[in-house]
């Protein structure tokens, strides 16, 4: 019951919020869009609104490793394991521009779902080709105006944080444009904040790992597959999918 009474009030209190942090990216819109084409000033203020959840939420203590590996100035095909609705926020703890990939039902949300059409993240729709060939037109754009992409290219969460194959978008994308991958691996999201669940779940220790990027000559003579593969691999190598594991230990005794 408990639990129940604190993702209420959580809930609640990101509801009330975000009308408010709606009106302010609305505003930053219109006065930054005129020179500021990729909206960066915008996806920056929407890195504070989402951090701000991770800030004042107590139970959850987010680390970050390895943001030094990202070149500011450089353009990336963005490429992260995915296990929880949690992922979407934890990853704007990189302050870094870019532009999300995400089903279009998450669109549709008030307020949160409008300001993702204000900072012109790419909608999908799933099992729609026409759709499936807008996002990899509007994903080109993105890429070739500077603006990096990021992709859960499992296409869905993983419930037991064991990775799936991963779709080839993203990675057809790095070859057709010759730009490099920018591994990210997650854990700890998975058990606060499990797929199908909305309760709140303890104390958790979620971390966000930057992996060296992969430069365009590590995998040019690759095909889309095997260049899939790979990067799969080296996420997967920092993922612990184990119930037992030292991510899980640690959770137990924080607990």
């Amino acid at each position: 019951m408990f639990n129940r009474i604190v993702a209420a009030f959580f809930l609640a209190y990101i509801a009330a919020t975000s009308a408010i942090f709606f009106v302010i990216a609305l505003v930053i819109r219109v006065l930054t869009g005129p020179f500021d084409r990729r909206l960066v000033l915008l996806h920056l203020f929407t890195s504070f609104w989402a951090c701000l959840y991770l800030w004042t939420m107590p139970a959850w203590r987010v680390s970050l490793e390895g943001r030094e590996r990202i070149r500011r100035r450089e353009t990336y095909l963005i490429v992260s394991n995915h296990q929880s609705q949690l992922d979407v926020l934890v990853a704007f703890r990189l302050f870094f521009p870019f532009k999300w990939v995400s089903k279009a039902e998450v669109f549709q949300l008030p307020f949160i779902g409008w300001n993702m059409a204000l900072n012109q993240y790419v909608k999908l729709r799933r099992g729609d080709k026409v759709s499936i060939e807008r996002i990899m037109a509007a994903c080109r754009r993105h890429l070739a105006r500077g603006s990096s992409v990021f992709f859960f290219p499992e296409g869905t969460r993983s419930a037991d944080g064991a990775l799936k194959p991963f779709k080839p978008g993203a990675f057809l994308l790095a070859h057709e444009m010759g730009l490099p991958i920018l591994p990210i691996a997650i854990n700890g999201t998975r058990l606060a904040l499990p797929k199908y669940s909305l309760n709140f779940h303890g104390h958790h220790h979620i971390r966000l790992q930057v992996l060296d990027p992969i430069a365009y000559d590590a995998f040019r003579h690759l095909s889309v597959a095997a260049t899939a593969e790979m990067v799969r691999n080296t996420i997967a190598a920092h993922v612990n999918s184990s119930p037992d594991g030292p991510e899980e230990s640690l959770l137990v005794e924080q607990a």
